[in-house]
């Protein structure tokens, strides 16, 4: 339950930030060669959690006849890290400028459903705080 509140909260926080960016930015075309910035950058994790129903080799050519293997992830959307996650399907953390999330989203909806069940989870990097509080208590 604690969970489910702390992931509502993260993502009412990330649309909220959406919205307060720019007035304009949802009357405007997302611009494709848009880099992430220190003030502009989301990190977003997708669970693609795949059709246990059908063979892989369905899946991969669903996938490759939707068009997912050319578009996803869009030129200049960084892709932080992509696992196979056994008995789940695959898990990727991908870092974007906000205004490009809708282009991310239109991709993985026209190119991933089908073969894939899809969940997003607003992330940061929490790696340099958890190994410092670690330190601390450690007493290094």
């Amino acid at each position: 339950m604690r969970s489910n509140r702390l992931i509502l909260t993260m993502v009412t926080l990330l649309v909220s930030a959406l919205a307060l960016t720019s007035t304009t930015m949802a009357q405007t075309t997302p611009q494709g060669d848009a880099a992430p910035t220190a003030d502009n950058a989301v990190l977003l994790t997708v669970f693609f959690k795949h059709d246990q129903s059908r063979p892989l080799h369905e899946l991969n050519t669903q996938l490759e006849k939707q068009g997912f293997y050319k578009a996803f992830p869009p030129p200049g959307v960084e892709v932080l890290s992509w696992y196979v996650m056994m008995g789940i399907g695959q898990v990727i953390t991908l870092r974007l400028p906000a205004s490009r999330l809708r282009e991310v989203n239109r991709v993985i909806e026209d190119t991933a459903w089908g073969p894939y069940r899809t969940e997003f989870h607003p992330t940061y990097d929490y790696k340099a705080v958890g190994v410092a509080q670690h330190e601390k208590a450690a007493g290094n």
